[in-house]
This record gives structure tokens, sequence and C-alpha cells, in this order.
């Protein structure tokens, strides 16, 4: 017989169903935190350097790789500042995951997030140069400093949340987040409520849902465009009925360099607008849900 649990000792098995009541401000039914992820993709990564192999060149034949640096660079150039006007016109706030590379060559990006009210959040170093189990843990623990420093000298503030690059972790990375002062992290999507991860100092998973990230959908399973705005409102729905219960969150994966694109963005304002319209949803940022949850979930094990 296998025991009832999981296959690591980060957190506890536990279905939602025999949870205490998950309650956000306002009795909202659903959290909803939109994450634009702003990347970088180096042209010659050092050797070694993993990549999720659904994107450019898994083997390196072609190095450098222009063409996956180019789709990234277009939504740097291009597609987030068609986004920022998305959210502005709808009046949405969103985190902004970016990689260190994009706060050194695009600082103009950085401007316009703070200008907003919007908040950073550690996204690795480039594109394809992912966190893996094949990296030291002392290469992690660089990796992410040097990351955090770099956010740090732009921003003014470190970072309190990472979301990995392509969700990539080692079984050391939560600690190591954890240690380096990270409060909060996005990279496990196997929830749809907040919980805590037994690391010293904890750190609060904020499930995303991976689903409905737009590579996901639009990029890697070929959902035509025009079915974005039906998919998400019909899991918003559903998230805003059980969460009439127990609250819901609804944290979105969108990216500069796709839904930025020309054919695409009336389909992304479409779906925000649908959602946006709804009164039963807090519309934040990661980061003040973390902040929230932090303190509910910590009075809970505390009780």
């Amino acid at each position: 017989m296998i025991a009832p649990g999981m296959d690591h000792t980060l957190y506890p098995y536990s279905p939602i169903t025999a949870r205490a009541r998950f309650r956000l401000p306002g009795g909202k039914h659903v959290a909803f935190c939109p994450v634009i992820y702003a990347e970088d993709w180096a042209l010659d990564p050092p050797r070694g350097a993993h990549a999720d192999p659904r994107f450019g060149d898994p083997y390196g034949t072609f190095r450098p790789d222009y063409r996956s640096h180019t789709w990234r660079e277009y939504g740097l150039r291009v597609g987030i500042f068609r986004l920022f006007e998305v959210f502005d016109r709808i009046g949405l706030t969103a985190t902004l995951a970016a990689n260190a590379s994009v706060v050194r060559r695009c600082p103009a990006i950085i401007e316009e997030a703070l200008s907003r009210g919007w908040e950073i959040a550690g996204h690795g170093e480039v594109a394809n140069q992912m966190i893996t189990s094949a990296m030291p843990a002392e290469e992690i623990q660089s990796h992410i400093k040097g990351v955090l420093d770099t956010l740090q000298a732009a921003t003014g503030s470190r970072p309190a949340g990472w979301i990995g690059q392509d969700f990539g972790e080692s079984a050391e990375t939560p600690h190591i987040l954890a240690a380096e002062g990270i409060r909060w992290v996005a990279d496990w999507p196997n929830d749809e409520q907040p919980y805590l991860l037994q690391t010293d100092p904890p750190l609060l998973s904020v499930p995303i849902l991976a689903e409905l990230d737009d590579v996901q959908l639009l990029w890697h399973r070929r959902v035509p465009s025009p079915s974005y705005p039906g998919l998400l409102s019909e899991a918003h729905a559903v998230l805003d009925r059980d969460g009439a219960t127990s609250a819901r969150v609804m944290v979105l994966g969108i990216h500069a360099w796709l839904f930025g694109m020309p054919h695409r963005i009336r389909y992304l304002q479409e779906a925000l607008s649908q959602i946006a319209a709804r009164e039963t949803s807090w519309y934040t940022r990661v980061g003040d849900l973390a902040d929230w949850s932090i303190e509910r979930l910590s009075e809970r094990g505390a009780s």
C-alpha cells in the first residue's frame, strides 16, 4: 500500500473539499491576477544552457538563433506596448514577470510598468536559460540572486515574487527562493487556491492556470485565437460559481511576443473586458493576493 500524500516534503496532499473556507476581500469569489511576461532570448547562450525544447532549436544547430530571438524581441519592441494600452483601456493592473536581460536592455518597459503601479516579479535571466535539476544548487542560488539584484537595482525594491522561466525548477529551488527573501512563487499549477510550502521561511505557492496560458493554448495546442474569449469567460464563470463557497484564484499568463501581435490583440481585449465587467472578482496583482493569503494562512496555522 502507498500512504496518502506526495512524493516530496514540500506540502501535504489537501483535497479542496476538506479545507477551511478561503475568503477574499469584500467576499469576492475570484482573485483575477494577470501576469505579463517580458522575455528575452539570448542569441548565443552559454553551452549547457537549457531552453524549453518546444521552442527554438533544442539541438543547438542554429547558433546564433535569430529566429527565436526576434520572436521574443517583437514583444519587447512592439507587443508589450499594445498590452499596456489594452490594460489602460480596461482599467486592470498586472504583474510583470521580467527576465533580468529585459531589465538591462529595455529599461523603458520597466518604467512604463512601474508608472502604472504594476509589480515586477523575477523571471530568470533569459528565456533560453531555464533553471533545471542539472544545475548544482550553488549555481541556482547564484542565478536567482543575480536576477533579484538586477531587478532591485532597476526598480529600487527587491522583488517579492518569482515565476520561473517556463516554470523551470529543481528540488532545491523553492528552498533557495525562500532563503533569498522571496515570499511567493507561481510555478505550480496544481490548485485553485494558494497554499504554503514547507520551506524556511514558508513560501507561498500561488497556482497559475497553465492550461489557459496563451502560449500553451494558442501556440503549442494551436487553438484558434477567436476561441480565446469564450474559453476564458467559461473558465472564469466556473471559478466564480465555485468561489461562492470558497474563493478561487485565476492567475493568467500573457506573453507580449504572442498576444501583442496585431491579429491577436483584439481577442485579448474582448476576453479581459468580459471578465472585468463581473463584480464578484478582485482584480489585483499577484503580490497583493499573496500578502492577503500569507496573513490568513499563517493565522490559520497558528490557531
